[in-house]
């Protein structure tokens, strides 16, 4: 027997080691395990070799098991094993690295080794209070070794007797981490990190349902799938195998993916995958961070923001790569050119696919669109290489349920939408209900409305105008945002015949009526908008509704989202019902209360007061108040219920 200290560079202390070097306790599992397939891969690779054609190759699963009454928690592979000359330089050495030794030996078989041997074998410690290794390589003449140590720089070797090639590395957990013991913790590990491992991970027996219980059979519990789906070749899968294995990666996802992108390059990096597009059609939050990251089959994480491109992350899938460089723990990402020329690839191939998607089969595009609609509009959003790609297939959807692209539709409306000034006005709602009113009267003018009610479609819409620029003269604006002949102005505004002393009077009149709130303010204004338009009728600025809007989603924009909603209540002086207001308020009835009162009241004061004190009068601005805000979808509640009841008294 020999003893000795683990010898540790400054950069490689193992008290640092031990409790700092890993995030995560529950990782030991996943670096033991991975230690134990590198072990066997690195058996397969020599088998090959004419020299080793001897070597037994009928049992290569590595195998978990725990006793609960020697608390111990074992992992036994059968692969290389060491020699006690190899046990000194892998794991008394810490800063010797076993696996960049084995590659340059190997370094044309070396496809299928994970990681780096050694130094993931200290991670054993941050839950055990005494580590033991039983190892015996594969080299012919070789004797077992046994090392032992407990949690510090001293350690004990010697000869030992094992009967089978490979190693077994026993962990003697700490009653800290007791829950290291139970069957269900250790099964859920094995799931979550080793679920795609190349070598088969065997842990207890499969259980059956036998006279009401569950009871073990005689056949190992195997975790794993050694050979998922990204690792097979395209031309070997079918669209159910691509969703059965969906459905292996998210086991509570109920709906089918959309579609898929099988990645596979081997230059300038490797990389290998496969991303599926869910739908997605509200909340991107929900949809974030589901892709899983592999390191030669060994899962690493979930968390891909510094790999992938933002918007990539609304996908779900695999991605698997060796060139992704990791820290000591595999738990962490680093940026470098790799990471960049994987991420740049993986943009291209998504817009790839979805144009060749767009070229081919256009109509199974657009059927798919509204699920695949927030995806691309934050891609284009956040993304300019994205943009420029998306932009010819990305699709607008009008009320009638017609798709087209931005230059489609312009071409579609440029005649009727174009207004005075050379603007193109792209009429748009977020709810064809509640804008039915407006929706109609657009029509009546010959012009199509859009419908944008996605989360991000103002965003998008605000993106699309800025690429036009000031040549375009591109603007989005909603149909209840001014009145049609405003949003769209083909001559210079109508007048009227009113002066400003009658208008004020107006204003003044309904403002006296119209509901105010907090979070609501109404304003009122005058405007001769048509004869066959509503008498009033309801208008929201669009610059400040979309500043709102946009204020949800963007930091920096919250003093928007703080102001009160408001909107215009407009009074249609053209129409029959205001100009009968406005002769009232003219009328020599009228008059005479007012020069009765001159001198005790302003004029206006006193124009107002008498006008809406008419017998009736209140009772009719009430109402043509509740129709506006009824044809806006505003009037709910008691409000309703006294409107109908006026309605019934009116009539």
């Amino acid at each position: 027997m020999s003893k000795g200290n683990i010898g540790v560079t400054s950069e490689n202390i193992f008290p640092v080691i031990k409790k700092f070097l890993y995030s995560d306790h529950e990782i030991f599992l996943r670096e033991l395990i991975s230690n134990a397939v590198d072990a066997t891969q690195k058996l397969k690779v020599i088998s090959r070799q004419p020299s080793a054609a001897n070597i037994p190759m009928d049992d290569l699963r590595v195998r978990v098991s725990i006793n609960k009454e020697k608390k111990t928690l074992t992992v036994s592979d059968h692969g290389i094993g060491m020699t006690a000359e190899e046990v000194d330089r892998y794991i008394n050495q810490i800063a010797f690295s076993g696996a960049e030794e084995f590659v340059n030996k190997y370094k044309d078989k070396t496809e299928a080794i994970i990681g780096h041997f050694g130094l993931g074998f200290y991670s054993a410690f941050m839950v055990s209070k005494k580590v033991e290794i039983f190892s015996l390589s594969y080299q012919e003449g070789a004797k077992a070794v046994h090392w032992s140590c407990e949690g510090d720089p001293e350690y004990t070797m010697e000869e030992t007797i094992k009967a089978e090639r490979g190693t077994d590395v026993v962990l003697h957990i700490d009653d800290e981490f007791s829950q290291y013991l139970e069957d269900a913790t250790i099964e859920g590990l094995l799931k979550k990190y080793c679920k795609f491992l190349p070598v088969e991970i065997a842990f207890g027996k499969k259980k059956e349902w036998k006279d009401g219980k569950q009871v073990e059979t005689e056949e190992e519990n195997i975790i794993n799938d050694t050979t998922p789906a990204w690792t097979r070749k395209p031309a070997d899968l079918k669209d159910e195998d691509y969703d059965k294995f969906y459905h292996e990666l998210y086991p509570t996802q109920m709906d089918e993916p959309l579609f898929h992108i099988h990645l596979n390059v081997d230059y300038p990096f490797n990389l290998t995958g496969i991303l599926y597009f869910p739908k997605i059609k509200s909340n991107l939050d929900v949809h974030r961070n589901k892709i899983q990251l592999y390191c030669n089959q060994v899962y690493v994480t979930d968390e891909v923001e510094n790999i992938v491109p933002e918007y990539l992350t609304l996908l779900h899938g695999v991605i698997d790569s060796p060139d992704i460089p990791l820290n000591v723990s595999r738990s962490y990402l680093q940026s470098d050119n790799n990471v960049k020329k994987i991420s740049g690839y993986i943009t291209k191939k998504v817009a790839d696919k979805l144009a060749e998607m767009f070229k081919n089969d256009r109509e199974n595009f657009e059927k798919k669109w509204d699920d695949i609609k927030m995806f691309i509009q934050f891609g284009m959003l956040t993304d300019e290489k994205f943009y420029e790609k998306a932009v010819t297939f990305a699709l607008l959807k009008n009320i009638e349920g017609k798709y087209f692209t931005l230059d489609e539709y312009k071409e579609k409306v440029k005649e009727a939408q174009t207004d005075k000034d050379g603007n193109l006005v792209l009429l748009y709602t977020q709810d064809t209900d509640a804008n039915y009113t407006y929706i109609e009267r657009a029509k009546t003018k010959g012009y199509d409305v859009l419908l944008m009610d996605g989360e991000l479609d103002v965003h998008s819409m605000s993106q699309f105008e800025q690429k036009a620029g000031d040549e375009g003269k591109l603007r989005f604006v909603r149909v209840d945002s001014d009145t049609i002949e405003n949003l769209i102005r083909k001559e210079d505004q109508a007048k009227d015949n009113y002066s400003d002393e009658q208008k004020e009077g107006l204003r003044k009149a309904f403002e006296a009526l119209i509901p105010q709130g907090e979070k609501l303010k109404y304003y009122v204004s005058c405007e001769a908008a048509a004869a066959d338009a509503l008498p009033v009728f309801l208008t929201q600025n669009e610059f400040m509704r979309r500043m709102k809007e946009m204020s949800a989603h963007q930091q920096g924009m919250s003093f928007y989202g703080q102001m009160p909603d408001s909107y215009n209540l407009v009074l249609n002086t053209a129409h029959p019902l205001i100009q009968d207001l406005v002769a009232k308020m003219t009328s020599e009835e009228v008059q005479e209360e007012v020069e009765k009162k001159d001198g005790e009241e302003t004029k206006k004061e006193t124009v107002v007061k008498t006008v809406y004190s008419l017998s009736g009068e209140d009772e009719k601005l009430k109402q043509l108040i509740d129709i506006a805000l009824l044809a806006s979808g505003q009037l709910k509640g008691e409000a309703l219920a006294k409107f109908v009841n006026r309605s019934v008294e009116l009539l």
